[in-house]
């Protein structure tokens, strides 16, 4: 009943929320969300990829940790919007989805949960701002640190994932699941 009301409610709110942009400037943000979010992921996934080859899933790690934060805070200012990674599982808990986001995050999974496609969406947030959201869906490359433990995910690199992420919560996933979302706020137009 719970996952009802959530999508339930969550259908209200894109409707209203849509009726408010113009077909054009929901367009516009969807365009340049997607760019916004494309790039921000070939950054991280590029040096995440070089660092793997570098030194295997300990260096990985290290950047993950200590560099895919300000890298998202970089591009943010780059495109003057706030970008934001965030799931109903996270690993880092910077990343935890407020509530609009979790509002998101469940109705992408109830969707994934039904195999319906997952679109890009737009709308205005409560405060009025223009909101991208994208699924993130989880890659066979991701699952060295994202897979199932004793699987995918060797004990090793859970003890490294736990010395940076004590309340790490994102084990588990399969390869094309549903890992997240971005989310970007865009600022008002005057």
């Amino acid at each position: 009943m719970k996952k009802l009301l959530i999508v339930i409610t969550s259908a209200l709110l894109f409707t209203g929320c849509q009726k408010s942009l113009t077909d054009s400037e929901m367009q516009e943000y969807r365009e340049t969300g997607v760019k916004i979010a494309k790039e921000t992921y070939q950054k991280l996934s590029s040096t995440l990829t070089e660092k793997m080859k570098a030194g295997g899933i300990p260096e990985a790690l290290q950047y993950c940790n200590t560099a895919a934060l300000p890298l998202t805070q970089e591009m943010s200012e780059k495109y003057k919007v706030q970008i934001k990674r965030t799931a109903l599982r996270t690993r880092n808990e910077s990343n935890s989805p407020d509530d609009e986001e979790l509002e998101i995050l469940n109705y992408y999974q109830t969707r994934a949960e039904k195999n319906k496609e997952l679109k890009a969406l737009v709308q205005l947030d409560q405060k009025g701002n223009p909101h991208f959201y994208a699924p993130i869906i989880l890659q066979k490359k991701c699952l060295s640190c994202h897979g199932s433990l004793d699987q995918e995910v060797s004990r090793k690199t859970d003890s490294i994932i736990k010395s940076y992420y004590p309340n790490d919560m994102a084990l588990g996933f399969q390869e094309n699941e549903l890992r997240g979302i971005w989310s970007i706020t865009f600022p008002v137009k005057n």
